[in-house]
């Protein structure tokens, strides 16, 4: 088991950030957490450019091996392969996985990311921008609720890192004002994926207040 000392995990409370604190909690890795505040540009500090040059949340490094990952996916995907947690039993189900891997980082992610921007970030207002990102979203979700209605999650009938870095973006739907009435197998997902003790946990642990509250909680102080 990797200690505390031997696993930082840079992160802030974004789906992409998300992902890999369910993760963290799905495989019960013991880990050292370092929360960085995006609107004071913590992502841009010298200390953290030299762990992801790009700038960039959520990045580990992996004291024990000597390694630095970054980027959401490739993150999953080592600590998948290193731990064996969440580990397609066969390559045509790892392909798979990585397929519908790549899908939420080319696709779901760029798309409802620039949705959220044009809702609730941009100072000028686009109409033309906010139509085309809710349009684009709307379609992915119907992507994903037609691969839903043939399997009990996204790259098999087996819970995968697809569906962690999937779930993170797609249960969004209310803060960017999607209505997901229509994709019933998605609605079912998401609430199966919630469900799951780890993901409550990582969403929870991925909340800086909520971190600090348990801590003077613990202490005795209010």
């Amino acid at each position: 088991m990797t200690q505390g000392r031997d696993l930082a995990f840079y992160t802030a409370d974004t789906p992409n950030g998300q992902k890999v604190s369910i993760f963290l909690k799905e495989a019960g890795l013991a880990y050292e957490q370092f929360d960085l505040d995006l609107d004071r540009g913590d992502q841009h500090r010298p200390d953290f450019l030299k762990i992801n040059p790009n700038g960039k949340i959520p990045a580990i490094v992996d004291r024990e091996a000597g390694v630095t990952v970054f980027e959401s996916g490739a993150i999953l995907s080592y600590l998948s392969s290193k731990t064996g947690c969440l580990l397609p039993a066969t390559q045509a189900e790892n392909t798979a996985v990585q397929q519908w891997l790549h899908f939420q980082i080319g696709g779901i992610g760029p798309m409802l990311g620039q949705l959220w921007w044009f809702l609730h970030a941009s100072k000028t207002g686009n109409a033309e921008a906010i139509q085309r990102y809710r349009n684009q979203s709307l379609r992915l979700y119907q992507v994903v609720d037609t691969r839903l209605g043939d399997s009990a999650f996204i790259a098999s009938d087996h819970y995968s890192i697809a569906d962690i870095a999937a779930f993170t973006w797609l249960r969004t739907w209310g803060e960017l004002n999607l209505d997901i009435t229509p994709y019933s197998h998605v609605r079912r997902w998401l609430d199966v994926i919630a469900a799951r003790p780890a993901v409550h946990a990582g969403l929870l642990a991925n909340q800086p207040a909520c971190r600090a509250a348990a801590g003077r909680s613990a202490s005795g102080e209010d």
